[in-house]
């Protein structure tokens, strides 16, 4: 049986959402330091948005972290390995 899968733009959300807390940043620094809008940075962790190569390496960065590892991230969340994230 197939685990059960979370939709691309959730994991994502929820990845970018949890490594900004765990630097404790709000949206706004986020946005800032990744030169996107604030915005547009709670519309990505609600899931709303989807975000392109482009954004995924400007909000990586702004996380101090690798657009591989954020990727891993969300594709260990997305074929269920939450408990990865």
């Amino acid at each position: 049986m197939k685990p059960e899968t979370v939709c691309i733009e959730a994991a994502f959300g929820s990845v970018i959402k949890k490594l900004r807390k765990d630097l404790g940043i709000s949206q706004e620094t986020l946005a800032f330091d990744s030169g996107l809008d604030r915005s547009y940075i709670s519309q990505l962790e609600r899931g709303k948005r989807q975000a392109s190569i482009i954004t995924v390496f400007q909000i990586s960065k702004a996380l101090n972290t690798s657009p591989a590892d954020v990727v891993r991230l969300v594709q260990d969340m997305h074929y269920g390995n939450r408990e990865k994230v």
